[in-house]
């Protein structure tokens, strides 16, 4: 696994262990434990001996994308540190003698761009900007896996809902203190998945050799920027009347993050993971963020 110590990855390790699987991480950092793996993916370097023999590979790691202004060192720190390492770790697995039978690596809904309201599925051409090139780069990135014969299933996760971390974990402050509001027109679609149901797809995925390419992890009913205010108001009790001012966002962040990840969006469908037979624990957003904000990691 790379990416154990991200939102996703440190929920996800201790599933795994939990189940009685062996997780050999690829850390950049000295290795804490018999289970760790050097790898530099900056330095083109990895420990490949290592790497014989295990049965699938979770590829999460790439840096945050929406944590600073996108400059354009920023940019190309995003779009290297997801195509550099996901190029090295599947020319790594596709040269081993005993390759894994799976490789489950990270992508985003950003892979469609801005679509409004349109339906996007698996099947959905990508769009145009910067988090879209980045997307198609990232998959692209992974070919030598699949190409090799090993199993890659490409998860494209929308916005992923804990308290304790990620995008929701920064609304809270403001939606409790009765600050929170809808973000421009509120018509943009939020394609959303708690992160229970992130790491339950991903098991689920790691055990389903029928699925390969494309899976967006996503929940069945994306809500519009409007629809999902009003939700995590209503979980907090709190008004949501006062629309988000852009401008103090855009002074912090820049203009074209602000307007590419909080006033454009998606209408991301998970298709491919429902007809794989996948049973989601949350579906509509009200039940998700009530849920969100009971669990034990909410304290």
């Amino acid at each position: 696994m790379t990416g154990s110590h991200g939102l996703i990855g440190s929920a996800l390790l201790p599933r795994l262990r939990a189940e009685g699987h062996r997780v050999v991480r690829l850390v950049r950092g000295a290795p804490e434990g018999s289970d760790d793996v050097r790898w530099d993916p900056d330095a083109g370097t990895i420990d490949a001996a290592a790497l014989e023999g295990v049965d699938a590979v979770v590829h999460l790691a790439g840096a945050g994308i929406g944590d600073k202004k996108w400059t354009p060192a920023r940019k190309q720190l995003i779009l290297e540190s997801r195509t550099r390492g996901t190029g090295l770790l599947a020319r790594t697995l596709a040269a081993l003698q005993r390759p894994p039978q799976t490789l489950v690596s990270g992508s985003a809904v950003g892979y469609y761009g801005d679509r409004a309201a349109e339906v996007l599925t698996e099947a959905s051409p990508p769009g145009h900007d910067f988090p879209a090139q980045t997307c198609v780069a990232w998959e692209a990135a992974a070919a030598p896996a699949a190409d090799a014969g090993i199993r890659l299933v490409t998860i494209r996760t929308g916005i992923v809902l804990a308290a304790h971390g990620g995008a929701l974990q920064r609304m809270l402050l403001p939606f409790k203190l009765g600050l929170g509001g809808r973000i421009g027109s509120g018509e943009q679609y939020m394609s959303w998945i708690t992160l229970d149901d992130h790491v339950r797809a991903v098991l689920h995925l790691l055990s389903t050799p029928s699925v390969s390419g494309p899976v967006n992890l996503t929940a069945p009913e994306p809500a519009t920027n409007a629809e999902f205010t009003r939700a995590l108001g209503d979980a907090l009790h709190r008004p949501t009347v006062l629309p988000t001012p852009l401008l103090p966002l855009k002074v912090l962040y820049g203009g074209e993050l602000v307007d590419t990840l909080l006033v454009e969006g998606q209408r991301a469908l998970p298709r491919a993971l429902e007809a794989s037979g996948y049973s989601f624990g949350a579906r509509e957003i009200g039940e998700a963020l009530r849920a969100v904000l009971a669990a034990p990691a909410a304290a």
